[in-house]
């Protein structure tokens, strides 16, 4: 058992997607300096079980909240649940978020909309409903987990790098209107990490995720805390990931957006990762895996959305030689005609 901080053992942490990644390393690095969790997750089970090694592991109280956050209201029924258990959530952290990859014409409508729902809509609420009590009281502590991918446009995973964005934006806004308060707004931008991202967004083959070192969960994690703690609007996770947004600001968009496509396109090296070294995250790979009997993907109640192309298959990612023109005329479907180059 880790020893009491005695400043904190009647405080309470909410974190949202903490049953893998970076969430549950936060949870842990909560739960060492003796804050009461609240850990937001889908998939019950899974919640469970995180709550139970967490309760094993520290003498915190852990509370267990299955929401989906994709779903509208989501956002008030946890607020509200808080509320009726009488808790005073002194930090809020959230960390879930999804990405899909693919090009932008190819992905689901309904995917891409439950992305912003999620990424977008779910953080905002929960940051508006705990918000509002901290400024009450003059005191509170807020991370938003961003991205690196908020830092420049990203062809084949564009929904969720404009999502990340928008956490950026928000997040720097609410600092500054926040600054003569006690209350702080942390964002905390990680580079890619050893995580289920990649597989929840179909991106498990890309150069990326076969062919770059990902950062540790942990490492990223601790960054945070330690940002968030020091009251920090910022934090950049890792000399790469600080090296890539310093040359996203040098390069403009549009270059920065040729070389993220690059990073972001099918691999052909066989030897590369399969699967998260993250135990975690590599225990709810395995969860979803079994339920679903997907290799990939996320796992969603009563939905499916469209089938994602074989990555096994001879179809190529969209190239400037097999780029579809926007819109056909004689059908009106997007996608559905030939390229044709113009000066």
């Amino acid at each position: 058992m880790e020893p009491v901080n005695v400043e904190n053992r009647n405080k309470y942490a909410l974190i949202t997607g903490a049953t893998s990644g970076i969430g549950f390393e936060l949870a842990k690095c909560f739960a060492k300096d003796s804050y009461n969790l609240i850990l937001v997750a889908r998939n019950e089970d899974r919640l469970n079980e995180v709550t139970n090694e967490l309760k094993k592991n520290f003498s915190v109280e852990v509370t267990p909240i299955a929401k989906n956050l994709f779903a509208p209201g989501s956002a008030e029924e946890i607020y509200e649940e808080t509320r009726k258990m009488g808790i005073t959530v002194d930090v809020l952290v959230n960390d879930a978020g999804q990405g899909e990859w693919g090009p932008f014409i190819d992905t689901s409508l309904e995917r891409d909309l439950d992305i912003i729902h999620l990424n977008i809509i779910g953080l905002l609420s929960l940051t508006k409903l705990f918000l509002r009590d901290m400024v009450r009281r003059n005191e509170g502590k807020i991370l938003q987990v961003g991205s690196e991918a908020g830092t420049t446009p990203m062809p084949l995973l564009s929904v969720y790098a404009a999502t990340k964005a928008f956490v950026l934006s928000f997040s720097a806004a609410l600092a500054e209107e926040l600054r003569d308060t006690n209350i702080t707004i942390t964002a905390l931008l990680p580079g890619a990490t050893d995580t289920d991202f990649f597989h929840k967004a179909g991106q498990e083959d890309t150069v990326t995720y076969r062919e770059s070192e990902l950062a540790s969960p942990e490492v990223v994690a601790k960054d945070g805390y330690e940002a968030l703690m020091k009251g920090e609007r910022k934090i950049i996770s890792g000399n790469k990931t600080k090296l890539h947004v310093w040359m996203n600001d040098l390069l403009g968009s549009k270059m920065s957006a040729s070389n993220a496509r690059k990073l972001n396109e099918p691999s052909h090296n066989t030897a590369g990762e399969k699967l998260p070294q993250h135990e975690a995250s590599l225990n709810e790979r395995e969860y979803i895996s079994q339920q679903s009997g997907e290799r990939d993907g996320d796992l969603i109640t009563g939905r499916k959305y469209k089938d994602r192309p074989d990555p096994d298959s001879n179809e190529p990612v969209l190239t400037k030689e097999n780029l579809p023109d926007a819109t056909n005329e004689s059908s009106g479907k997007v996608g559905s005609g030939q390229r044709q180059d113009s000066n």
